[in-house]
């Protein structure tokens, strides 16, 4: 599951990096970096544990 999420991570962090600099959709893109920053954090204090 910890590596489903980072990949998703990864995919979103893609996403915003493309959007910021070819689209301009507004607000969505910055949504989509919170949400990968997130995922990040999540996968970086979840893999201490383990």
């Amino acid at each position: 599951m910890r590596s489903l999420l980072y990949l998703i991570a990864v995919i979103l962090v893609i996403g915003w990096a493309l959007g910021f600099f070819v689209y301009s959709a507004g607000g969505l893109i910055h949504i989509l970096l919170v949400i990968a920053v997130i995922a990040i954090l999540l996968r970086l204090i979840g893999g201490r544990g383990v």
